[in-house]
């Protein structure tokens, strides 16, 4: 439970508990102990589950939000909600690619050369 704290340690708590406490006493402060620690355990579990609640939440207002959107066909309400941080609007990608494909000599070829010669002969031909 504690990693810092070895056995020589706990049994040196435990005589100067014993000391200070009295054997009569010294279980009742234990089972308070463990009362104390059991609260902090519930408290702690309690904020992690609130948090977890708020972090849902918010995905659900996003998940929404986008379900609302799509219900609605405002599709363009959601696209640059995504790409906002991309910096490059999606109609200006799409025109580019139709400027490069529609263009009659757009640099790019699409397939892979043709040899004037079959390479079979090519190598036949040489000594």
């Amino acid at each position: 439970m504690l990693p810092e704290i070895g056995a020589t340690e706990l049994m040196v708590i435990a005589a100067v508990a014993l000391i200070v406490v009295g054997p009569k006493d010294l279980p009742m402060l234990m089972r308070k102990l463990g009362q104390f620690i059991a609260r902090l355990r519930g408290m702690a579990s309690e904020f992690r589950a609130s948090f977890d609640d708020m972090a849902r939440q918010s995905e659900l207002d996003d998940l929404r939000r986008e379900v609302e959107a799509m219900r609605s066909a405002r599709f363009a309400d959601i696209v640059p909600e995504a790409s906002s941080g991309l910096g490059v609007d999606a109609s200006e990608v799409m025109q580019e690619i139709n400027r490069s494909l529609t263009a009659p000599d757009s640099g790019m070829q699409l397939h892979p050369p043709i040899a004037s010669e079959p390479a079979g002969e090519h190598e036949a031909s040489k000594p």
